[in-house]
């Protein structure tokens, strides 16, 4: 595929986006909730009230201002003209014609513990996955991993016992799920997928908080994948997030430096609630209902955390 100069440059112009956002931290009052249910669409907005817990209400609505913030100051499509779906798996996709600007345009979201994150690019395909490092709901550390057993293949396995202490196996184990879960979530497939299939080389072997790494490796079915590149960043000492990248699409040899470009770690900004609604534009008039629908939520049960050792 060739692109025009102009094209190009429109590409070049647009970087590529990581964005958090702390849910877990943020507690919306009436003017906040319903200002940001006004922004979503209406079938979002109806998703969104049928959670139980407040905790998953505000982790979808989170997911749906990035993604409409994603749209709105990055492709210039004005806020209320973004017209999102969901395909048969649930994924949610821009409906909106991108293709003379952005035909490989993508994006992905995650949310675990307490972020949301979206990771998007202009020409890879991308998947993102965020894990908060956290006790199992029952039985032991050593329990958990012996039902986990077939997700991780044996390599993989003796790195997460190699960590050290139990906490820091947990960590490991997170960071591997995460790592497989970007992958499986950038080429678009998911149960039934065999995660042995793939086989990651971590490292470093240690993260530091607010850094970007791109080290780690990957085996499919035994090959290296050299067309892939992961992404590894810790947001806090318990979150870890893992961004796959893939091959690019329709890029000539000629093009190379702006794969490079494109390649470049990108490290997450956090936004406030007001960065995410900054450029927001109300769908629809506020509803109160949906301030009694959240409030009428349960919070969830707290579950014991671990730190990084």
């Amino acid at each position: 595929m060739r692109y025009t100069a102009g094209v190009l440059y429109c590409r070049r112009k647009m970087e590529s986006v990581r964005w958090a956002f702390r849910y877990g931290a943020w507690s919306p009052g009436r003017t906040e909730w319903l200002l940001a249910t006004s922004c979503v669409q209406a079938e979002e907005k109806a998703r969104i009230g049928q959670f139980v817990f407040t905790r998953d209400a505000k982790a979808a609505m989170a997911g749906r201002l990035l993604i409409r913030k994603l749209i709105a100051d990055k492709l210039q499509i004005p806020w209320n003209e973004v017209l999102l779906q969901r395909t048969s798996k649930g994924k949610p996709f821009l409906v909106n014609d991108i293709s003379r600007t952005y035909p490989s345009f993508n994006f992905n979201i995650s949310h675990h513990g307490e972020y949301a994150v979206l990771a998007a690019e202009v020409e890879f395909q991308v998947g993102v996955d965020i894990m908060k490092t956290e006790l199992p709901g029952s039985g032991s550390i050593q329990e958990f991993f012996r039902i986990m057993m077939r997700q991780f293949t044996e390599k993989e396995w003796k790195s997460i016992k190699c960590a050290g202490s139990e906490c820091s196996q947990l960590d490991m184990f997170y960071r591997y799920w995460a790592l497989k879960e970007s992958f499986i979530k950038a080429i678009g497939v998911g149960i039934g997928f065999n995660l042995q299939r793939i086989e990651f080389n971590a490292s470093p072997l240690q993260l530091e908080i607010g850094k970007m790494y791109k080290e780690t490796s990957m085996l499919l079915d035994g090959d290296k994948e050299e067309g892939w590149t992961f992404e590894e960043s810790l947001l806090d000492d318990c979150h870890h997030v893992a961004v796959a990248l893939g091959k690019p699409h329709g890029f000539r040899q000629e093009h190379s430096e702006v794969s490079s470009y494109q390649l470049d770690p990108t490290e997450f900004t956090v936004f406030t609630f007001d960065d995410l609604v900054a450029s927001a534009v109300p769908l629809a008039p506020e509803d109160p209902t949906d301030w009694d629908n959240f409030n009428s939520k349960q919070e969830p049960p707290v579950r014991q955390r671990t730190n990084s050792t």
